[in-house]
């Protein structure tokens, strides 16, 4: 969603590095482009000169020309900008004293409201809650049996005493306000802590469309009303999430279809417009794409800082830790890394979701957003097929897998012989790697271990000398060395010196010293 802005701000901020001043005319420039990048991200234009603003009167402040680096103050003072038109801060969820929770979800037709309501309603049930699907989109054709749908996938019952219509010819006849507040009473009498109310859309606002949902509200009086926007229709989410804000009184907003390859000028707008903070994101069709959305670190992956914070709770939802544990204690008992352990480690990263989003994550990655685009997730599935193709001991020794063992695996797995040599080559500096770290050696190109020092050309470690441009400095220095050299002790190797060996100073056991020799 974020690429094209993410790259402008990115290279923008490339032109600062190594000056050690920056002058007005350095910042006024780079005032410049950040306001032509978030406009070409069709962020709203009032939106846009508020934070330009901001971020021009602080940088001509004394926290930039005061900096040791003023480049990265800069991109300090864009980020902390970011996080603010973002909303500030992460806003959770109001929960009633006494429940149910009720939660309506409003917003136009094929903004992504009846997935997102399973979405919320997985979501909330992992957090221990039971929550229950009140069915109040009666005009949309098929939309009661959709949310039916998104309820069974996500575990969680759906109160649906009308079944709605079933085309665009059929005229709505059931009454949601009356759905809506005998879905309430469904919710107590069976004791459900969260109600989750899809309500109808419409393609725009119109005086029918605010009436129902006003309707709605007044008759459920619901503890947050969440506004649904699809983040890909640009300014005019603006006037969409004001018109709801004036007409229904919303208290948050959701952002959907972050997935899509939109300029995202919605969801730096919608938050700073409505003066309501966005609390979720949607991310993909599946009902697991959806995270709470943290301004700081949506602010973060935008400056391309990565989002280390979301990849270790996804990771912490979908890692499976007695395997986890398994292959700790492996390491730590330096066994050999084998392809079932290749397996199985990938299985676990593929419960987390895509590749392209877990390294998008990842700070400081030296691949390119170029190549992050060309990944071809079904690479994965390839090298799965591989590996299946082989036998169990082919998997625990792949060193024995020879010419007419890679065919088979080839013609078994349907790819080419190159690509099996390809994978076991990579495992293999795998394989070397994990050795390594096990026996507590440091990675290549990084700092610390225990086997991390280089060596000379024979295989010992050599000193390294001082050079001096000076002749007598040199001289100085030879000299103190040959003089310390003379004062040190010579013959024995633990420091005994030249005295001669005398056993009784050795206090042995009686007559041991006929073994010595003596």
């Amino acid at each position: 969603m974020f690429n094209s802005l993410s790259d402008r701000l990115t290279s923008t901020f490339k032109n600062l590095r190594g000056k050690g001043r920056l002058t007005e005319a350095d910042i006024d420039g780079t005032v410049r482009e950040i306001r032509r990048a978030l406009l070409d991200a069709d962020v709203a234009v009032s939106v846009v000169r508020a934070f330009v603003a901001q971020v021009k009167e602080r940088a001509l402040g004394a926290e930039v020309s005061g900096s040791l680096n003023p480049g990265q103050q800069i991109v300090k003072i864009v980020n902390e900008e970011l996080v603010g038109i973002l909303g500030g801060e992460t806003r959770r969820l109001n929960l009633a004293k006494v429940p149910p929770t009720v939660i309506m979800l409003a917003g136009l037709q094929g903004a992504g409201k009846t997935t997102l309501a399973g979405k919320l309603a997985k979501h909330l049930k992992a957090q221990g809650h039971t929550p229950l699907l009140i069915a109040c989109d009666l005009q949309r054709p098929n939309a009661v049996k959709q949310l039916q749908v998104n309820g069974q996938r996500a575990g969680v019952p759906v109160y649906a005493p009308h079944p709605g219509v079933s085309s665009e010819f059929e005229n709505a006849t059931g009454d949601p306000v009356a759905v809506a507040r005998d879905g309430i009473s469904e919710a107590k009498a069976k004791l459900h802590d969260v109600v989750i109310v899809d309500t109808a859309g419409r393609l725009g606002v119109d005086a029918e469309l605010m009436a129902q949902a006003a309707n709605i509200r007044a008759a459920i009086d619901p503890d947050e009303v969440l506004f649904v926007i699809d983040a890909m229709i640009g300014q005019d989410a603006v006037n969409t999430a004001q018109a709801f804000n004036d007409g229904v009184g919303v208290t948050g907003v959701v952002l959907t279809k972050l997935d899509g390859d939109a300029r995202g000028g919605a969801a730096l707008s919608v938050a700073s417009v409505t003066g309501k903070p966005v609390m979720y994101a949607s991310t993909g069709e599946n009902l697991d794409d959806f995270e709470i959305f943290h301004p700081d670190r949506m602010a973060s992956r935008i400056l391309d800082m990565g989002d280390v914070l979301t990849l270790i709770e996804q990771a912490e939802q979908n890692w499976d830790k007695g395997e986890a544990e398994r292959m700790a204690k492996k390491f730590a008992d330096r066994e050999d890394f084998t392809l079932d352990d290749f397996l199985a480690q990938m299985a676990q990263i593929r419960k987390m979701g895509s590749m392209k989003k877990i390294l998008g994550m990842m700070p400081g990655s030296q691949i390119s957003r170029q190549q992050l685009e060309q990944f071809d997730e079904s690479q994965m599935d390839r090298i799965e097929a591989i590996v299946r193709s082989m036998t169990p001991h082919e998997r625990v020794a792949p060193k024995i897998i020879n010419g007419s063992r890679r065919a088979r695996i080839a013609k078994g797995s349907g790819v080419h012989v190159s690509e099996v040599n390809s994978m076991l080559e990579r495992f293999g500096e795998a394989q070397k790697m994990m050795k390594k770290l096990a026996s507590g050696g440091a990675m290549p190109g990084m700092p610390g271990g225990r086997g991390g020092a280089k060596k000379g050309a024979k295989g010992g470690n050599k000193k390294k000398q001082a050079k001096f441009g000076n002749p007598a400095k040199a001289a100085q220095i030879a000299a103190a060395e040959a003089e310390k050299a003379k004062a040190a002790p010579t013959g024995a190797s633990f420091g005994a010196g030249t005295k001669e060996f005398d056993p009784a100073d050795m206090n042995l056991p009686k007559g041991f010293e006929k073994f010595l020799g003596k």
